[in-house]
């Protein structure tokens, strides 16, 4: 079946279709609709090769380095890889914007904000951690519709976290997948590349990101090589192995201490510490916890943790590690410091808090002074600054 696209950008037709011309097979993949022409009975001019005219979708850090990429593949001339560059990002509070607004404004190229998509004519879209979903009708505007650069193993981690899951979920392998997006729908697209990488151990979700961003940027240059060879070999994704990576809530920053194994507990910050500081409950007063460790096992042997009550919360200051010991489901977690009113070591806090509480009251339980589960009531804006916070991770 010989399709023809639409022109909905531009004021460059051109015969398609009979006149000999390739059309790309893009939407023959994607199995979108439409009708053999536009409506003036014309085709929008189809190139088929590079230099190709690319529009980007993209906010955060992670999308940032493929904008990166892109702009230096702009700026080789002699490669002629990319002829056009444009960027739509997401409206943001900071009055500096998301990292993608702020190179694209330091590479002065021109940047739209969402859902401004400029008016220009463009042979392909790219998304990166864009976070919104695209309509039919825009994806139909690209003669080799949209790519997207996510960062995992498709279709394990389909939707806006896939980062923070993987750490959250202590996978061993991950790797970044270019697909083509499909209209409404998050990740579900043909595959037309895909690399797998080792989790380094015991690394953050921020750290992962790094990592990710610079390979899936040098995997999308490769396709863009070979964009109608990569679109043509596009293999549909398998119905086995899908997992989902939504967004987090703030609620999954309240560590639940009967519940959670101290190895879940370590994952959940490195997960999510640089977005949200993991949160608890102490004497009725919320404190984050900032900096947590594994806890060695000589601190473990310690014959002051021995002969006492030991239970989910319970909270010791270890002074020779200088870290504050809170017990688990199933062991015991370290912590370095933490946010009472103020940014505080483990020292501080045991100096200022703990130990005049047990000197004030040498009657009182252990029990009384533990950590607690957090229950943060539910709130619509408490959900959006959440949203907005992680923009800086995917």
């Amino acid at each position: 079946m010989r399709v023809l696209v639409r022109r909905c950008w531009g004021p460059r037709p051109v015969g398609g279709g009979p006149s000999g011309r390739p059309i790309p097979q893009w939407r023959a993949l994607a199995g979108l609709g439409g009708s053999p022409g536009a409506e003036d009975g014309r085709a929008v001019r189809v190139r088929e090769k590079p230099p190709w005219r690319v529009l980007f979708f993209g906010t955060d850090h992670f999308a940032r380095e493929t904008l990166r990429a892109l702009h230096a593949a702009r700026e080789n001339k002699e490669e002629e890889l990319i002829e056009k560059l444009e960027v739509v990002t997401v409206p943001s509070p900071s009055p500096k914007g998301l990292p993608v607004k702020q190179y694209a404004v330091q590479s002065q190229l021109p940047v739209y904000e969402w859902p401004d998509v400029g008016s220009g004519e463009y042979d392909v879209g790219v998304v990166a951690s864009f976070g919104r979903l695209l309509s039919e009708a825009l994806i139909l505007k690209f003669p080799y519709g949209v790519l997207n650069v996510h960062p995992s193993c498709l279709p394990r981690w389909r939707g806006p976290a896939p980062i923070i899951h993987t750490v959250l979920h202590g996978d061993t392998v991950t790797g970044v997948t270019i697909m083509q997006i499909r209209p409404n729908r998050f990740d579900v697209g043909p595959i037309l590349k895909q690399e797998t990488v080792p989790v380094p151990p015991k690394s953050t979700a921020k750290e992962l990101e790094a990592v990710l961003s610079r390979l899936g940027a040098d995997m999308l240059i490769s396709v863009l090589k070979n964009l109608p060879e990569s679109l043509s070999n596009g293999r549909q994704q398998p119905a086995e192995g899908v997992t989902h990576a939504p967004k987090i809530s703030a609620g999954t920053s309240c560590i639940k201490w009967e519940e959670q194994t101290s190895e879940q507990i370590i994952r959940l910050h490195r997960a999510i510490g640089t977005i949200i500081p993991l949160q608890t409950l102490w004497m009725d007063n919320t404190i984050k916890l900032l900096d947590l460790v594994e806890v060695n096992s000589s601190v473990l042997t310690d014959p002051k943790l021995r002969g006492q009550p030991v239970f989910p919360g319970l909270v010791i200051y270890h002074k020779k590690s200088q870290i504050l010991l809170v017990c688990c489901k199933d062991g015991w977690i370290g912590v370095r410091s933490v946010m009472l009113k103020k940014t505080l070591t483990a020292p501080d806090f045991y100096n200022g808090y703990l130990h005049p509480w047990y000197q004030n009251d040498s009657q009182a339980q252990p029990s009384q002074c533990r950590f607690q589960t957090l229950r943060l009531p539910t709130k619509k804006k408490q959900g959006k600054k959440i949203v907005a916070m992680q923009q800086c991770i995917k």
